[in-house]
């Protein structure tokens, strides 16, 4: 090769001149760029010579510039159209003949820039270029619109993120959720540190992102991870610091079908033919409902009355959602679907619309309501003596709180005997039960709520008014299961097998109260359901089964439309089989949301733990949980939460002491405690 000869090689992805200087060795050749730069290089690497004239380097500016002239990419498509029809390659210098009717040194060059940067219309072939067909052209043009939309798309992405990550408000468009929803998705593998008890790192080699996520951290800069996905989730104002990630895993549905909500609707503006014409009319009594202050779905009402004969019959009236659908249809599916009414800190996730379910299903103050009423009537010990259900109208008189029939009970408000005679039918009635081997075991329960994030716990007693309506429930419940025991109804029974609790003289070795009653609830085995009667060991009761919240479980749904058939002399909407496959799918999804409930309450009770790093907590020593590494339960009596913590000295159950949060990080389910001495305790105090 001569010197100062012109040739193009490759820097990196970089075109470049060069004029060949001298050889280094026997197969390399030196050569000088336009800025002076010397690079050894093999022949192979030169990708075109510019022959018929030597330069300097010094020239190759020139050079370049008389090329720019002819650098026009369109012109291409003209050669194509040319050359297309017979298929004939073409080198540069037949090209620069046919673009610009001749083949001066810049002008070849400039066609072979063009040819060889073109992606659309030639393909190499050795030295010449051959023009694509015009089908692999058109499919090109549609491959180069779509990465040329994709790049739009994803420097408007970009715009976007940066007005959100500053607080502006950003109207994301269809493609930009399909990316965030992805990344939510994978965000929510968090939750599996919690439920699987792995670590973030674990978390993260077993659960790589998919190629979508991973495209989108790369372009935002942020690593591929499950915690960076809910960081930027976060900056982005997209989820809250406290997403519900044990929510957003679960198959569970905040928001309603709009197909459900307008079914919903129409049977508010237009209620269905009630099918129990011969309702029986029980507005003259009066009706109490009891709830908590924020309770919103009325399911039970509660009546007293005295009988022509002297007798005393209580009543129990359950909502009636029944009477606004039908097994099968939109609602009942939807409700079916759901399982039940999802409690969480910062809200309920409803199992029906909220139209229908605190308006016309529920039991509302002063007006008339389809119930399900169950007539009661006991012998002096709390045994049913004789029982009757109805479907019926009832106007509940009084909405009362706990709180409120507390006070009542406790002041001896005379113009209200009625609630003075349940509340005496509720102590008969719990007497009877133990008589007939009911367990009795009492322990505190939190009640955390969140509200514009401020968390309250408070912690549920065991009053009077309490123990009065939950007596009243479980008495509708077994004379319900008593009449389906009767009649021969597949219902949905509840029992539980009878377990078995330490001898007493070792529960009398343990301290008397939650201590005792701690060591008796592991004994507890979990409750079944049944298609047919079963004992419920735990409630002393020979047959059970759950009747009183149809706005909100499921299963009580199912025995309201098995009872209210029967009663009405028409074959019953479900079988045994039938009934056993819906209960099936029904308690999956009640476990599910059982789960989701606990967790969430853990979650908030970890972070109002460490929102408070230096109240001083009086616990009690529960149970063990490994009591050779000093781990035990502990129960922090102001706020009715057990919690673990490992103890560095011997600590016996039942054992009273002062503690404060030294870790709290719900997110990763973390909680240490450390004990402090009563001096201390005192100093932090003051």
């Amino acid at each position: 090769m001569d010197k100062g000869t012109l040739v193009e090689f490759r820097v990196q992805s970089d075109r470049r001149l060069g004029v060949v200087d001298r050889p280094d060795g026997k197969t390399r050749w030196f050569v000088v760029d336009e800025r002076g730069q010397s690079h050894s290089l093999a022949p192979r690497q030169f990708t075109y010579t510019v022959n018929g004239q030597t330069y300097k380097p010094g020239e190759i500016a020139d050079f370049l510039s008389q090329v720019q002239t002819y650098l026009d990419p369109s012109s291409l498509e003209i050669a194509w159209e040319l050359l297309i029809e017979d298929g004939e390659t073409v080198t540069p210098s037949q090209l620069a003949n046919i673009l610009f009717s001749e083949s001066t040194l810049p002008q070849c060059y400039a066609a072979h820039c063009l040819l060889s940067e073109d992606k659309l219309y030639f393909k190499q072939k050795g030295d010449a270029y051959e023009p694509r067909s015009m089908a692999q052209v058109a499919e090109r043009k549609h491959q180069i619109e779509v990465e040329s939309q994709k790049a739009k798309g994803q420097q408007e992405f970009l715009a976007r993120v940066e007005q959100a990550l500053q607080g502006q408000v950003v109207e994301w468009q269809r493609l930009d959720r399909q990316r965030l929803e992805a990344i939510e998705k994978y965000a929510t593998l968090l939750a599996d540190v919690v439920m699987l008890k792995v670590n973030y790192d674990s978390l993260a080699r077993a659960c790589p992102p998919s190629a979508p996520v991973l495209e989108t951290m790369n372009m935002l800069g942020r690593s591929a991870t499950p915690q960076a996905a809910f960081q930027l989730l976060i900056d982005l104002g997209w989820w809250t610091s406290h997403e519900n990630l044990f929510l957003r895993r679960s198959s569970i549905s905040v928001q309603f079908p709009q197909k459900v909500l307008e079914v919903a609707q129409k049977r508010l503006d237009f209620p269905p033919t009630d099918l129990d014409t011969n309702r029986l009319d029980l507005t003259h009594l009066k009706v109490y409902t009891i709830d908590d202050e924020s309770t919103t779905e009325i399911d039970d009402g509660l009546s007293w009355e005295i009988l022509p004969d002297g007798k005393e019959r209580l009543w129990v009236h359950i909502a009636d959602p029944t009477r606004l659908l039908m097994p099968d249809d939109e609602l009942d599916l939807e409700a079916r679907k759901r399982g039940s009414t999802v409690y969480l800190p910062t809200g309920m996730i409803p199992m029906f619309p909220e139209v229908l379910a605190t308006g016309p299903m529920s039991l509302v103050q002063g007006k008339v309501c389809c119930a399900l009423s169950f007539g009661v009537i006991l012998d002096e010990v709390g045994a049913v003596e004789d029982y009757c259900i109805h479907a019926g109208l009832i106007k509940p008189t009084y909405r009362l709180t706990y709180e409120d029939v507390d006070e009542m009970l406790e002041l001896g408000v005379q113009a209200e005997p009625e609630i003075e005679a349940i509340a005496n039918w509720a102590k008969i009635r719990k007497n009877w039960r133990y008589g007939q081997g009911a367990i009795s075991i009492n322990m505190p329960e939190a009640m955390i709520k969140v509200k514009d994030d401020n968390i309250n716990i408070d912690v549920l007693d065991d009053s009077s008014s309490r123990q009065l309506v939950a007596e009243m429930m479980i008495l509708a419940g077994e004379v319900a299961a008593r009449y389906g025991q009767t009649h021969n109804i597949p219902l949905p029974f509840r029992g539980q097998p009878q377990p078995e609790l330490p001898p007493d003289e070792e529960l009398l070795q343990l301290p008397a109260g939650f201590v005792r009653s701690c060591a008796m609830r592991r004994c507890m085995p979990k409750s079944e359901m049944s298609i047919t009667p079963v004992r419920h060991a735990g409630l002393g009761l020979d047959t059970y089964t759950q009747a009183t919240s149809p706005i909100r479980r499921y299963s009580d749904l199912l025995t309201h439309f098995q009872l209210k058939a029967h009663l009405r002399g028409e074959g019953l909407p479900f079988s045994a089989e039938q009934l056993k496959e819906v209960m099936m799918t029904v308690m999956s999804t009640t476990q599910e949301a059982t789960m989701v409930e606990r967790q969430t309450n853990r979650y908030y009770a970890l972070e109002y733990l460490r929102r408070h790093p230096e109240q001083v907590w009086q616990v009690t020593v529960l149970m063990w949980l490994r009591e050779d590494s000093n781990l035990a339960l502990i129960l922090l009596e102001d706020l009715g939460l057990q919690l673990p913590m490992s103890f560095r000295r011997s600590v016996n159950l039942g054992e009273n002491l002062l503690v404060k949060v030294s870790l709290a990080d719900p997110q990763k389910d973390m909680i240490h405690f450390q004990e402090i001495m009563y001096q201390e305790a005192q100093s932090i105090t003051n």
